[in-house]
This record gives structure tokens, C-alpha cells and sequence, in this order.
């Protein structure tokens, strides 16, 4: 069978192949309804599919994002993903996405990897402000980068976040409350935490909280993977020691999950003997055992801010009044783990 042409489609729609490509691409130039219907009509008889890299040769742009997270099987960034993929999706666009295991260099290939498919533009969950990154899209005049779950570093940052520090303030806070005489803080690996990752926000959060409560946190910050495996085999070890922590904050949920499993391993009772707060409000949160409390924002809206950001050609201009960062509260979800006997949330 002969392929399909866009003259074939052009001839028995009655119009110029110009016309027929400006249905397909919606624009540059308007097309009449009744010869839009026209082309549409011959494109579905013919069953004529765009070369969609021929396309991308004509503009320098394809229907395609990229996204680079640093693990798509953790809980939120799967989470995250998803959302944003379902946006692109309303927006036809399709996602890319990659993973970088927290590793730059990794992060790099991705993000030049993505260029040289000419995506509209990137968006990248990373462990800090990737300028490298950031002066690659720099040369590129019709493609953007934008930071998500990741507070900008320069003005020219397009940077979609939430407040990280405020809500894990208000989580620790809310642990106190109970009469903890003290919360300890389940962090993140060394070698990540030092590099700059959002996570370090939460720890400064449980800082300030227990600095407002003239609580010192020498000896109280504890390393742990951001899985709750990596989690589960560290709170085994600290939960067995004499001076076992009576209450924990965790920088993500997954953390929180192996902490709660490691705690009925051992023999600690949740929240009787110890509890526990996390961070993310992943879907997992509500059906532990006791539920999770913990620290949600609303993952959706972030993911349409972030496509939208991505897809917003206003950024390209100089000068642009387009507002670069978005910013979404959270709220703090109160379930059992933390010793409150019913389910609630407060806006932060």
C-alpha cells in the first residue's frame, strides 16, 4: 500500500498543503472552521500519520518533555512523575523521563541526551540547582528548564516548590506538642545531604522547631538511606539502643515506613513508646499501621504549574513579566502515628 502524503491529504481536502499543516501543528496561521473539518475529514479517511521528526526538523521542537528524577521507585518522585505525565498528556505532549540515582554526571546525560531529541523543554527533580544544566537550555533559543521540588538559586530560575522548611517546622512542632522532651530527625544520606538536596530543607525545618523550643540537636540528626529499606535497617539498630529517641522525624514517608516496620520488629510500640511523623503524604501514609502523620502538598497542582512553566514561551522572551516561580503551600495531615487519636489536617 502506497504511503499517505500530506498532497494526498491537501488534494481531497481541497486545499493547499500550507492549509494542511497548519491543522496539524495549530498554527502558525488560523484556519477556517469549515476547512479545518475539511482536513480533518480527509486526514481520518486517508488515515495520514505526521512524521512527527520531519516535524521537528521544521520547527526545532517535538510534542516531547523531559523529566530526570533522581528515583522513580520512590514513592514520590513515582508520584510525581505520574502527575506530570498525565498533564503533558491533556496538553499532547509526551514525557520522557530519566533517572539520575542522585549521580550528576547521570543527571547530565539525561538533560543532553533529551537536547539532542529536541524537547520543548525539561524538567528536572534534582538535588541541587543544576547550573551546568541551566547553561545548556541557556543555548538553546526555544526550549526551557524547570526546577521542580527545588527552591531557585538565581532570579533567571524558573523553579516550581513548596515550603519545605515551613511544613517540617510545623510537623516537629506538633511532635513536641505531645511532651516529647525531644525529637530526633531521620535524614538523608551524607554524601546527598551535602550536596544540597530539598531534603536538607526538612532538616532545617526540625532545626528551627526545636530551636524555638530551646531544644538542642547535637547528637540527634541520624543518616539514613531515603528508602524505607536503607531507613528499616538503621531504626532497627537505633530503636534497640538504650538511648532510643522518643519521637522521630522523618525526611520522607518512605523513611517513616521502614522506621514503623523496624519499630514492630523490635518490640516498640507506635505511638505508645515512640512517635513518628513524615514527610510527603504519599498514598502509603494512611494505610500503616497506625497511619502515618505526616506533611502533604498538592502534587497535582505542582505537576500542571511545572508543564505549564515548561510549555510557556512568554519565558523565552527577555524581559518577560511571566512569573518564574510558583510556589504551593502544604498542610500538615494528622493521623495516629504521632499519638493524636483521629484523623485531620492543618494548613501550614
Amino acid at each position: 500500500m502506497p504511503k499517505v502524503t500530506r498532497d494526498d491529504v491537501a488534494r481531497l481536502a481541497g486545499t493547499s498543503t500550507a492549509v494542511v499543516s497548519y491543522v496539524i501543528n495549530n498554527g502558525p496561521r488560523p484556519v477556517a472552521p469549515a476547512t479545518r473539518e475539511r482536513v480533518l475529514a480527509a486526514i481520518a479517511q486517508l488515515g495520514y500519520r505526521p512524521n512527527s521528526v520531519a516535524q521537528a526538523m521544521a520547527s526545532r521542537r517535538t510534542n516531547l518533555i523531559g523529566m530526570v528524577v533522581p528515583d522513580a521507585r520512590q514513592p514520590f518522585f513515582a508520584e510525581l512523575s505520574h502527575a506530570v505525565e498525565r498533564v503533558a498528556s491533556e496538553r499532547g505532549k509526551i514525557v520522557l523521563i530519566g533517572n539520575s540515582d542522585y549521580v550528576g554526571d547521570r543527571e547530565m546525560h539525561y538533560v543532553r541526551a533529551f537536547l539532542g531529541m529536541r524537547v520543548a523543554g525539561l524538567i528536572l527533580i534534582s538535588r541541587s540547582a543544576s547550573q551546568q544544566a541551566a547553561h545548556e537550555f541557556a543555548a538553546q533559543d526555544d526550549s526551557r528548564l524547570v526546577l521542580l521540588h527545588l527552591r531557585p538559586e538565581t532570579a533567571e530560575d524558573v523553579a516550581v516548590v513548596t515550603d519545605d522548611i515551613g511544613g517540617s517546622e510545623r510537623a516537629v512542632t506538633h511532635l513536641l506538642e505531645h511532651g516529647h522532651p525531644y525529637v530526633a530527625c531521620i535524614g538523608g544520606p551524607v554524601e546527598v545531604a551535602a550536596a544540597g538536596d530539598p531534603v536538607i530543607d526538612h532538616i532545617e525545618g526540625w532545626r528551627r522547631a526545636m530551636a524555638a523550643a530551646g531544644l538542642s540537636t547535637e547528637g540527634r540528626l541520624i543518616d539514613a538511606p531515603f528508602d524505607r529499606y536503607g531507613a528499616y535497617n538503621v531504626a532497627v539498630e537505633l530503636l534497640r539502643s538504650p538511648d532510643r529517641p522518643p519521637a522521630i522525624f522523618c525526611s520522607t514517608d518512605d523513611q517513616a515506613i521502614g522506621i514503623l516496620r523496624a519499630a514492630r520488629e523490635v518490640g516498640v510500640r507506635v505511638p505508645e513508646d515512640l512517635a513518628v511523623a513524615g514527610f510527603d503524604d504519599i498514598p502509603e501514609a494512611a494505610f500503616c499501621d497506625p497511619p502515618l502523620t505526616t506533611v502533604a502538598s498538592d502534587r497535582d497542582a505542582m505537576a500542571r504549574a511545572a508543564v505549564d512553566l515548561v510549555l510557556d514561551d512568554s519565558l523565552l522572551v527577555p524581559g518577560s513579566d511571566t512569573p518564574r516561580v510558583r510556589r504551593f503551600p502544604n498542610r500538615l495531615v494528622v493521623r495516629r502515628s504521632c499519638g493524636c487519636p483521629a484523623e485531620g489536617s492543618k494548613p501550614l
